[in-house]
């Protein structure tokens, strides 16, 4: 399955014995998959098949439903005047001129936007046959939406991939400045244990302590290597597509706190550490930038 982005827009017509159903479904991004639908009171009985037919199809996003439903032949054969709130409209009309000394003549198409001023007739009963073909018209817009998802994430899904090869080439020219940086740290290493050594009364275990830590707060391989594995993973789930937003989400967490560790690490090496402080702060700007994208994906 293709990678798409949460962020999509379809629009389907269907003509039915009926009448034509026109549905438009739109898509933003969320946690979770949030469906809101809106129908014509009429057809409230086929929500839930519509919820399925959707689950289907989507898997994250705010997704917003909205049917709509023109009878066949339109408002002559389906709806007649409310006389009566008509006349009550015009009644008050006249009634507010006398009180108020207005001027002005009733407007008709103002009139007929009043809620109730046209009072449906008894349509067709809508039946499963109905149901089955607003279903089916549902699943085309879905497919049209996936269609135009898929295009936006395969954008998405390229510069995320050419920001992560940046990721690793840099944790690849870090790990040959740490090879040639042996030597500083080393030095360092030295240095410390004369100043421990001229100390006074200073025990074995002490020195021993010390020389571990300092090795320990100096060396970046296993970040390096860590940071080296996520950037694979995560090249593998976007090709691989599907539902991975949440894992991504995961993926760029420890990625980013790798780079934190490697920052903390580097101090004290000279030019050295200055220029490993630059890749991995060059590292953390890239996986900024994937989680902004990332947060797009379904």
């Amino acid at each position: 399955m293709s990678v798409r982005s949460m962020t999509g827009f379809a629009q389907v017509r269907k003509t039915v014995r009926e009448g034509e159903i026109v549905l438009g479904v739109k898509t933003v991004n969320h946690r979770g998959l949030d469906m809101h639908i809106h129908l014509p009171p009429e057809m409230d009985a086929f929500e839930s098949a519509m919820r399925k037919a959707i689950k289907g199809r989507v898997a994250r996003g705010h997704l917003q439903l909205n049917v709509s439903w023109n009878r066949v032949n339109g408002l002559a054969a389906d709806s007649s005047l409310n006389r009566p709130l008509l006349e009550a409209y015009l009644e008050a009309f006249q009634r507010a001129q006398r009180e108020f000394h207005l001027a002005g003549t009733p407007d008709l198409n103002v009139a007929f936007r009043i809620p109730g001023m046209f009072r449906a007739e008894a349509g067709p009963e809508l039946n499963q046959e109905f149901e089955s073909s607003l279903v089916v018209a549902l699943e085309e817009a879905l497919a049209s939406l996936n269609r135009f998802r898929e295009r936006e994430g395969a954008e998405i899904a390229a510069e995320i991939l050419e920001r992560c090869g940046k990721i690793r080439k840099g944790a690849g020219r870090m790990e040959e400045i740490r090879s040639g940086a042996v030597q500083v740290f080393q030095k360092r290493l030295n240095e410390r244990l004369s100043e421990l050594l001229r100390a006074s009364s200073i025990e074995p275990h002490r020195l021993a302590q010390e020389a571990a830590l300092l090795a320990d707060r100096s060396d970046i391989s296993e970040e390096l290597i860590r940071l080296k594995t996520h950037a694979s993973e995560l090249e593998q789930l976007i090709r691989t597509g599907g539902e991975i937003g949440k894992k991504l989400d995961f993926l760029l967490q420890e990625m980013n706190r790798e780079a934190n560790t490697i920052l903390s690490k580097t101090g004290g090496l000279g030019d050295l550490g200055l220029t490993i402080t630059e890749l991995a702060l060059a590292a953390k700007s890239e996986i900024d930038k994937i989680r902004e994208q990332s947060l797009n994906l379904e």
